[in-house]
């Protein structure tokens, strides 16, 4: 289900197992789209408006995370977890996410102290 309000995509017990792996997908990205934005408005010397958009970014990262959390659990590291080709390309999405909201943080910092 899509949450406007935070721009996530929940996933419950019910889903299809795609399309949980899709919410990964879509969170993810989001969360990294979000970070990028926010050093955009770094950039440009609005830090206020670029922690917003942290803070925002931060959420669908948990999101994504707490998705991830949950496949792991299911999976109990018994190779329950049928692995294919989007849940792969999912993770990817998930871990280039993480890097690059580190690397914005950082970023952002030192766009706050040039200023």
């Amino acid at each position: 289900m899509f949450n406007s309000d935070s721009l996530t995509v929940a996933a419950d017990e019910t889903q299809d197992p795609e399309e949980v792996v899709m919410g990964l997908i879509i969170n993810s990205g989001q969360a990294r789209s979000l970070a990028y934005a926010a050093l955009k408005q770094a950039k440009a010397g609005k830090f206020e408006q670029a922690q917003e958009l942290m803070a925002s970014s931060h959420l669908a990262l948990n999101e994504a995370h707490r998705v991830q959390t949950r496949l792991i659990e299911a999976d109990q590291g018994a190779g329950k977890t049928k692995v294919s080709l989007v849940l792969v390309h999912a993770q990817d999405h998930l871990m280039t996410s993480m890097l690059a909201r580190e690397l914005v943080t950082e970023l952002i910092e030192l766009h706050e102290k040039i200023k």
